[in-house]
């Protein structure tokens, strides 16, 4: 089995992301969307609203159901769990989810 690397791209430093609140970046020609939550918890999701196409997740309504970090699209306001990105009004939407860490400081996303 052929390890794969990941490549990592630094996004912006920590406190450029308020705690609840998203980023937009360009990550390989991918838009993502990178949000902290609440907790300082870190989630990167494709930025592409799936009903509307167009790049807004980043500036949804970070929060929760239950123990699911979660956003909200700002359009429709379809809510989408961080950790899997699986559209929780509707099971058969979902967005792309990428690896994201944290490292001296800047958050970094790696792209498949």
């Amino acid at each position: 089995m052929t390890a794969v690397l990941q490549r990592w791209t630094p996004i912006c430093p920590i406190a450029d992301v308020p705690r609840e609140h998203g980023v937009a970046a360009l990550v390989d020609g991918n838009q993502v969307a990178v949000f902290r939550t609440y907790d300082d918890e870190w989630f990167a999701l494709d930025n592409r609203d799936p009903w509307t196409g167009a790049n807004v997740l980043s500036r949804g309504i970070v929060g929760n159901r239950g123990e699911r970090p979660t956003v909200a699209s700002p359009l429709h306001k379809q809510v989408f769990d961080l950790r899997t990105g699986t559209c929780l009004d509707d099971a058969a939407m979902s967005v792309r989810v990428y690896a994201v860490r944290v490292s001296a400081g800047v958050v970094e996303v790696s792209v498949p």
